[in-house]
Formats: C-alpha cells, structure tokens, sequence
C-alpha cells in the first residue's frame, strides 16, 4: 500500500503511520461522507482540505479541495494516491484530521512532537428503505452510487418522507413525514441552514459542551433545525439558548422543546442589546433581528470571542437615514434604489468590522431572491491567530463612511469595548 514514509522514522511515529494507513483504507471507499484537515502549520501551504467521494465516468475517485488564502484548488486522486497525499498532509502540514463515513468517526490530532492521536467512534449503520428485492448488503452502496452522480437530485439533510420531531411539531410535516405544501419553502430554508451549519462544523469545538445563543429566534423553526442537527445527527454535546421578545412565543417554544425532550434547549424572553451572559458562547446566531438589532447581536459575538457568528440581516434602516453624496445624488434621489443601496453597504461594512476583528467572514445567498429580498447571510469564522486583522481593512471603512457620511452603529459598538 503506497503512503508517505520518512527513512528516518522512529519505531512509535511508524506505528501511528500503520494506524493512520488502516483508518484510510477503511475510510477511504464509496460509504465515505467526508474528510477535513484543519490546524495548519503553514497558511502559506494551505488553511484547510476537504476531501469527498465523486463518480468520473463511472470510476470512484476522491476530490481533494485545498484552501489556500483566497483561492481553491481542486485535484481528483485514486484511493491509494488520496492515501498517501492524507499521510503527507498530516506528517507535513496539519494537525487535525477529521474523517466521517457510514460506519465510522474519527478525529486524528498530531502534536509538536510529531505524535499522532487517532480516537473512532463506530456507528451502527441504518437499512435505506428501500426494494426488499434488493439483497440487504448491497443497498449501502446503492445508495451512495445514486448520491455520487452527477444527475442526481438535491440532497437534503433531513428528507420529504422521513419524519423529524420538531418539523412534526412546526406543523412543517404530517406525522407521517410528509412536508406539508404550504410550508415546503420553509423546509427547503431550514435545510440550506443546516448545510450552513455543516460548513462550520470543524471550527466548533469539540472536546467540550459547546453553547449557542440564537438572538431573535422568533417562531425558532431554525432554532429547532440547529438544535436537531447538532444534537441528534452529530451527536454533539450542546447547550442551546433562544433570545426573542414575545412572551407567547417563547412560551410556546419552551413548551414544545420540553414536549420533544429537547432537555438543552431553553428560550427567555430579552432584548438583544441588554443582554448578558457570562458563560463561553461558541457560536452566535442571529436570523432576521431587525436594523440595529443585528449590530447588538454582532458585537456580542465579537466581545464573547465566539468561533463562529450566522446572521441574516433584516429592515437596514440605519444608513438610509444618514447616507448623503453628492456625486451619487442622481442614484440617492429614486428612494427604492438608496434603500437597497443602504441595506447592501450595511451588511458589507458590517462583514468588514468582523475582519477587522479577527473573523474570516463571508456574505452568502441564504435562499433564492424569489421568496424573500431578506436573503444574505453572513458567515464569521474566527481565525486561529487570535486578534489578527485584515491588513488595511480599517481605511478600507473610513473612505467609504466619509464618502457617504455615515457613522455604522457597529463601528461605535465595537470601538466602545475596546476589543482590538
């Protein structure tokens, strides 16, 4: 079996390569759901790889993802060749590999020393509903070829037919698991939510309880999702806590989470911008709080250090109220067109303020413009070098908040807790 080796090797550091090699040639086949390898030692050589299974022409290759700065690079290698390209990468470049398939989970963390810790928890693996006519060994495989093709249909995390407590209980599906018409938007939000969460997986911590806040979390069908996935399906260890404003609402929602036995899961009824909490939050969610509601919620997130920050910004008020240019006055003077200027310079000043504060930070479609113009998320994952900022990303906001002449509440935020 080909692998990366040193001749120079000692005997124990040989050993953890036998260990790595018999966890990749397990893993490393068609029931494969994903690798990652994180920690790196070198940003320059790359921050992170992905590694998944895709069918080419039929044959079985693995697609290797390797993020290095801003740019993404892909290459499809063979088994045994993805093999020893993992073994090079763990020996050279990162620290942490986290590797999922059907059957198992293992976490592979190398120390300074070159020591290699491999922790696998096995799972016991369900039949797919599917022919009996087909022999109960191979449907596994079926049903990842089928998931593997191109052609395929969109994979949902939690699937039309399949019945979820909590969407059950939302009234999203009938209690035999079929979405029910009029809420099928929602189901298709909640699951390009769930697919946001997966992303960031790998930056929440793993070896302790992790706490989340969800500020704003209205009718909570997104809390729920949250809760469901991270609890249920990864079996994470969590503790969730859901912000809203109406007391009916929160009545219902901790009715329910108790109905489900959702025993992590709790709501109170606050305000964003006064609330505090003295416990480690991992991850800060904030899904449609209205206009300056999102900027208390950001800087919360920043102030706590959060590793992880999901907003949907909502009614972005504040600029549109200040924005003044005299160059852009003939664009400014159509109202309809300065407010969708003022809520898309809000969110970008806002996505800058985080890189600023040490977040790799994106702005994403969160779903298709034809159901709602609410549909940009931003996504902040802290960087490992805490308190590293974009270089220039400071005079990057003042030239445009001179040229418009407006002062972002979040700016004020931030710069009032002195977090830099």
């Amino acid at each position: 079996m080909t692998r990366f080796t040193n001749a120079g090797m000692a005997a124990e550091e040989e050993k953890y390569l036998d260990d790595l090699d018999r966890l990749l040639e397990e893993i490393l086949t068609i029931d494969l759901q994903g690798i990652v390898l994180s920690n790196t030692r070198d940003e320059a050589q790359g921050t992170k790889v992905k590694v998944r299974p895709v069918l080419i022409r039929g044959e079985l290759v693995f697609q290797e993802t390797l993020y290095k700065g801003t740019q993404v690079f892909h290459t499809n290698l063979e088994g045994d060749a993805m093999r020893a390209r993992i073994g090079m990468y763990l020996a050279t470049l990162f620290r942490q590999g986290v590797f999922r398939s059907e059957g198992l989970e293992s976490t592979v963390l190398v120390g300074k020393k070159g020591r290699m810790t491999i922790k696998t928890r096995r799972k016991q693996r369900p039949l797919p509903a599917v022919q009996d006519s087909v022999p109960t060994a191979d449907r596994p495989s079926m049903e990842r070829l089928a998931a593997l093709s191109h052609n395929r249909a969109k994979r949902y995390i939690l699937t039309d037919g399949t019945p979820v407590d909590f969407l059950v209980g939302l009234g999203v599906q009938t209690p035999e698991g079929r979405v029910t018409k009029a809420k099928y938007d929602k189901f298709r939000q909640i699951n390009r939510y769930l697919e946001f969460i997966e992303d960031v997986l790998d930056a929440l911590p793993a070896d302790r309880t992790l706490h989340i806040i969800d500020f704003g979390c209205g009718k909570s069908y997104l809390t729920f999702a949250m809760y469901y996935y991270l609890r249920k399906l990864q079996e994470r260890d969590i503790r969730v806590t859901g912000l809203d404003l109406k007391e009916d609402v929160i009545a219902h929602c901790n009715e329910l989470a108790g109905k489900l036995g959702y025993d992590c899961l709790h709501f109170e009824r606050g305000d964003i911008s006064t609330y505090e909490n003295t416990a480690e939050v991992d991850m800060v969610v904030s899904l449609h709080a209205c206009d300056k509601a999102t900027d208390y919620a950001l800087e919360k997130a920043v102030k706590w250090g959060a590793e992880v920050i999901l907003a949907v910004p909502c009614c972005q008020h504040e600029l549109n109220a200040q924005m003044h240019c005299e160059t852009l006055q003939p664009v400014f003077r159509y109202g309809l067109i300065k407010e969708r200027i003022a809520a898309l310079v809000t969110d970008a000043l806002r996505a800058d303020l985080l890189e600023q504060h040490g977040y790799d930070t994106q702005i994403l479609e969160f779903i298709d413009m034809e159901h709602t113009p609410k549909n940009l998320l931003i996504r902040a994952v802290k960087r490992e070098s805490i308190g590293m900022k974009r270089r220039g990303a400071g005079s990057d906001i003042r030239g445009v908040t001179e040229l418009l002449h407006v002062k972002p509440i979040l700016e004020q935020l931030l710069n009032e807790e002195d977090i830099d």
